[in-house]
C-alpha cells in the first residue's frame, strides 16, 4: 500500500503540476526517490517537525496547490493535532494526511508506534474525509479521491506488503459509499484496511464450516460514512459482523451500533476491535491482533458458538 500510494502520487505530479509531499522523516528512499528525483522541488521534508509539516501543507493549499503530508501514523495525527485542526479544518483547507501503519501495523516499534485510536480522533474534526483502503487497488483508488477532495483528508494506509484483495470485487471504488467485495446471503462481515485479508479467511472458514452464503464489505470510507447503505444490511441479514482494527471506542463498531438503535435493526451484530487498553505484547502485527482477541479462530469460534446459519 505504502508503494502504491508513492506510485499514483508520482503519476498525479505528472499530470498536476500543482501537487506537493510534505515528509517528516520518514525514509524517502525507496518508493518515493522517482517523485523526489523527478521534482525535488515538490518534495519537502522538514525532519521531526510534524506541527511545520502541517503549517507549510496549509500554506501550499492557500496557494492552489495539492499537498499530502506523509509520516507515520501515529505522527501524522497525534504530534500535530492543534494544527490539523485549525489550519486545516477550520479553514476546510484540501490536505491530504497520509498515515503510514495504522493500527498496530508497526507492532515491533511498541505503543508510540500505534495507531489505534486515530479514527475515532480524525472522526471528531469538522470537515475531516477518513480513507482507510484494504488492498493496493483501493489505495490507487483513494489516493486519486483524495487528490480532488475539496477539504481535508485523513489517508489511513498500511505498511508493507498488503495482497490484492478487491481485483474481483463485486463492485467498483467510490468515495462514501460501501463496497461488496464478495455477495452472499446468510451472513455479512463489515470492515476497511488492511485486516481484510483476515476477514476473507474468517468468510471462507464459515462458507467450510457451516455452508453458509457469507458477504464481504468494504467500509473504506469511515467518515462520511455510508450510513444509508449500512442500515440497509441490517436489514437485510440476520447477522452482521464488525472487524476493524481499531479501538472499539469511536471506530466503525461503535457507529454501527449507534446506526443499529437509530434504525431499529434486528439483527445480530457481531464486533471485533482492538481493546480500549495499551497491551504490552511485542510480537507480529497478527500477534498483537490476537492479543486483542482478534484472529481467525477466536471470530469464528464466536459466531458459530451454538449458533446454526439458516438457509
Amino acid at each position: 500500500m505504502r508503494d502504491t500510494f508513492s506510485r499514483t502520487l508520482h503519476q498525479m505530479a505528472k499530470q498536476d503540476p500543482k501537487v506537493f509531499i510534505v515528509v517528516a522523516d520518514i525514509s524517502p528512499a525507496g518508493s518515493m526517490e522517482p517523485f523526489r528525483e523527478e521534482f525535488p522541488d515538490h518534495f519537502i521534508n522538514v525532519g521531526v517537525s510534524e506541527q511545520n509539516m502541517i503549517g507549510i501543507c496549509a500554506g501550499l493549499a492557500m496557494r492552489g496547490c495539492t499537498a499530502f503530508a506523509y509520516t507515520i501514523a501515529t505522527f501524522t495525527v497525534y504530534r500535530p493535532f492543534e494544527q490539523i485542526r485549525v489550519d486545516l479544518c477550520y479553514q476546510n483547507l484540501p490536505v491530504t494526511l497520509v498515515g503510514i501503519g495504522g493500527g498496530v501495523s508497526y507492532s515491533l516499534l511498541g505503543g508510540t508506534h500505534h495507531a489505534q485510536e486515530d479514527i475515532a480522533v480524525m472522526s471528531a474534526l469538522p470537515n475531516m474525509t477518513i480513507i482507510a483502503p484494504c488492498d493496493p487497488l483501493e489505495t490507487e483508488a483513494a489516493t486519486w479521491a483524495s487528490g480532488r477532495s475539496q477539504g481535508p483528508v485523513y489517508l489511513r494506509l498500511g505498511k508493507a506488503g498488503e495482497p490484492d484483495l478487491t481485483s474481483t470485487a463485486v463492485e467498483p471504488f467510490q468515495l462514501g459509499k460501501l463496497r461488496t467485495l464478495k455477495d452472499g446471503s446468510d451472513i455479512c462481515i463489515i470492515s476497511y484496511g488492511p485486516i481484510m485479508s483476515m476477514v476473507l479467511e474468517v468468510a471462507e472458514r464459515i462458507k467450510h464450516e457451516q455452508g453458509a452464503s457469507v458477504s464481504v464489505i468494504s467500509a473504506h470510507t469511515l467518515k462520511p460514512l455510508d450510513v444509508e447503505g449500512i442500515a440497509g444490511i441490517m436489514q437485510r441479514f440476520d447477522d452482521v459482523v464488525v472487524i476493524e482494527e481499531h479501538s472499539q471506542r469511536g471506530g466503525l463498531a461503535a457507529q454501527m451500533k449507534e446506526i443499529a438503535w437509530d434504525s431499529q435493526a434486528r439483527c445480530k451484530l457481531h464486533t471485533f476491535s482492538l481493546q480500549d487498553e495499551f497491551i504490552h505484547v511485542w510480537g507480529s502485527q497478527a500477534e498483537l491482533w490476537r492479543a486483542h482477541g482478534i484472529s481467525v479462530d477466536l471470530i469464528c469460534n464466536s459466531i458459530l458458538a451454538n449458533k446454526p446459519i439458516s438457509h
